[in-house]
């Protein structure tokens, strides 16, 4: 998905304050992906008195989906968090820039500038 908001890549200070509220940001977002995927995990528990149907193979295959990508976004918030402990959080990964203020704010988790970010999706 490319998304078409214009983002300032000149300003790419963060503030002590931004720095925080990123943070915490990650680590709620970090507490809702487990809690989503403790209730994914819980509701795939098959039961003994279930039979099956076509109902619930697309029930499973739906909550198999959903946890794959809660798995995919906290794989994501907890490398972010891992990067800020060491010091290279805002840094792309591709072209080792710094990654715009505006653009953190929106995707905490981001790895790569605007530009490199839309060099990947073309790629794809």
């Amino acid at each position: 998905m490319v998304n078409h908001q214009t983002i300032d890549e000149h300003n790419t200070e963060l503030s002590a304050e931004d720095f925080a509220a990123l943070r915490e940001n990650l680590h709620e977002q970090r507490v809702f992906r487990q809690e989503q995927l403790h209730q994914l995990s819980a509701a795939a528990a098959p039961r003994a008195d279930a039979l099956p149907s076509r109902r619930s193979a697309a029930q499973l295959e739906v909550r198999v989906k959903l946890a794959a990508s809660a798995r995919l976004v906290l794989a994501d918030v907890e490398a972010a968090l891992t990067r800020m402990d060491l010091g290279r959080y805002g840094t792309c990964h591709l072209c080792r820039g710094p990654i715009a203020r505006e653009r953190l704010l929106i995707v905490p988790q981001a790895r790569y500038c605007a530009r490199c970010q839309q060099v990947k999706e073309a790629g794809r």
